[in-house]
């Protein structure tokens, strides 16, 4: 008998905060809030963010993977002209040689 009077004396006693109440608007609000705080931070991303950065990272790879075939293309001629000139030296070389053993005399430039 004495219980339901206490309750509904409970009931209309607002002395201290609802611990349940503030528990719900802290899961409602302060999920959007962390969502909202990851948002901005960057953390998360929206998809079409996302495609658009692929799409970029992407672009940027085939530039550089063109970029570099290109420069291993410049890098393998310039080895053959290296080649062909090591070839001319020789070759020049030798007709020296040959000529001076034949006798003639090789010209310098600017000598008289």
């Amino acid at each position: 008998m004495l219980l339901p009077e206490l309750l509904r004396l409970a009931a209309a006693e607002d002395s201290g905060p609802d611990v349940g109440k503030l528990i719900g608007q802290f899961a409602q609000y302060g999920v959007v809030g962390l969502i909202v705080v990851l948002l901005i931070l960057g953390v998360i991303v929206p998809k079409y963010v996302m495609t658009s950065l692929t799409a970029d990272r992407d672009k940027w790879r085939e530039a550089f993977e063109k970029e570099r075939d290109a420069h291993q293309l410049t890098r393998e001629q310039l080895a053959k002209a290296e080649e062909r000139g090591d070839v001319a030296v020789e070759q020049g070389k030798t007709l020296t040689h040959l000529l001076e053993e034949l006798g003639h005399r090789p010209q310098v430039h600017g000598s008289v």
